[in-house]
């Protein structure tokens, strides 16, 4: 056995426990490497190994346990546990997928290798990155990662600190005090995100300190679900809530360490607790390979999610310079299926399979109170092509019985789209 070969089975092989006459089959076969387990990671590993066993399927992914930003807004009103949003990569390991518990630190698109932080690297075929995001740090004047210890964004899950020290700072806030929310200009991941927050941390606020206030300072005049939102914001929490839009000098332009939000304008506000959801790019992997342009994010082909700076390697997921595609859970899942499927024509020679993209978004504003968002899209040669009359939102109106549905529907709609990436 070579040592190259060695380390590929320490990093994969071994770990999932494949014998070595298995090795030994696999190694002739197409090597499909994923960056990434997350929502498009994971999906696109289960997918290809369901879909084309003939394949050695590797996932590259540093942590254990993968937690979810869907449904991660649910544990500020209790209504969620992390060990509920949290999943194990075992049900793509029964599957036969090598997962490599590494970081991938660069990618040679020329050897076709990618480089791993414990020294070693994994040779592939064909490459599928879903590397999710980063924040911009240095963007917002005063907010720097040392800071967010503090004053968290919650806005990656990691370990799950973020989102607990958020929920802890809401607990022990007195009754009374003013919640302060930061929010970006777009692109963003998961558009309807911060709005949905908002909403789950009025509900907390409510049941238990039902005098304190939310102030919202937006930088942006306008917002996934706007409407939809502000009806549910005005039907469940009163004059609670106060949204302030950029036009209306709603934009931090700095934060300081005592929990002061300080607008363009100069306007001071100092909160009891503070979320601030900053400016944010693709992730390291994604940026210090050379995938992605001057925006921060990654251009990538409509058609097959392959990259345009590098042949061979597909990008799917929050990464992705893909408007009008959102950055959502749900796209970086289908469109990873999709990517699979490019890539293993791409090895037949053959062109890629006609696509279509789906998104579906669910958001909770309250206890049995669900609104969503569907979009269908269509790649051209050159962009994403939002399908005319299809999709929608949810009607807008005095509806209990169907924002009751629709809460039950997000449910539903979580445990499977867990199921499909992890089991």
């Amino acid at each position: 056995m070579s040592h190259t070969l060695s380390r590929r089975v320490l990093l994969g092989g071994a770990a999932a426990g494949l014998a070595a006459p298995a090795i030994a089959q696999q190694k002739a076969a197409a090597r499909l490497v994923i960056v990434g387990g997350g929502f498009g990671g994971a999906t696109a590993a289960r997918y290809a190994r369901i879909h084309h066993p003939e394949m050695e399927v590797t996932l590259i992914e540093p942590k254990t346990r993968f937690i979810t930003c869907p449904y991660g807004n649910l544990i500020l009103d209790g209504k969620r546990q992390l060990g509920q949003i949290s999943f194990n990569y075992d049900g793509l390991r029964k599957r036969g997928v090598k997962v490599a518990q590494a970081s991938a630190t660069g990618i040679d698109a020329a050897a076709k290798r990618v480089r791993l932080d414990k020294g070693a690297a994994v040779a592939y075929d064909r490459l599928i990155v879903s590397p999710g995001i980063a924040i911009r740090w240095g963007a917002l004047e005063g907010y720097t990662e040392a800071l967010s210890a503090t004053i968290p964004h919650a806005w990656i899950p990691n370990d799950g600190t973020q989102i607990m020290t958020l929920r802890r700072q809401l607990e022990a806030m007195e009754n009374g005090g003013v919640v302060g929310f930061a929010l970006p200009e777009n692109p963003f991941r998961c558009p309807p995100g911060p709005y949905e927050r908002i909403s789950l941390v009025a509900s907390y606020l409510k049941k238990h300190k039902p005098r304190s206030k939310i102030l919202a300072l937006d930088a942006k005049e306008t917002f996934s679900k706007q409407g939809l939102f502000q009806d549910g914001w005005k039907a469940l929490y009163g004059d609670m809530i106060e949204w302030v839009p950029g036009n209306k000098d709603g934009r931090v332009a700095r934060v300081e360490a005592d929990r002061t939000l300080v607008t363009e304008f100069g306007t001071r506000h100092k909160v009891a607790v503070a979320n601030v959801i900053p400016p944010q790019y693709a992730a390291a992997i994604a940026r210090e390979s050379g995938l992605v342009d001057k925006s921060g994010w990654v251009p990538v082909d409509p058609r097959s999610f392959e990259a345009k700076a590098a042949p061979g390697v597909y990008v799917v997921g929050d990464a992705t310079n893909g408007a009008p595609l959102p950055k959502s859970g749900f796209v970086a899942s289908n469109t990873a299926k999709h990517a699979v499927a490019c890539a293993v024509a791409s090895l037949k020679g053959e062109a890629p399979p006609a696509g279509l993209y789906f998104n579906t978004c669910y958001s909770h504003v309250g206890d049995d109170y669900g609104i969503s968002v569907v979009g269908v899209y269509r790649p051209s040669e050159t962009a994403f092509v939002e399908v005319p009359n299809s999709g929608g939102v949810s009607p807008r109106g005095d509806l209990p019985e169907q924002r009751k549905l629709e809460s039950g529907y997000a449910d539903g709609w979580y445990a499977s789209i867990a199921k499909d990436m992890f089991s």
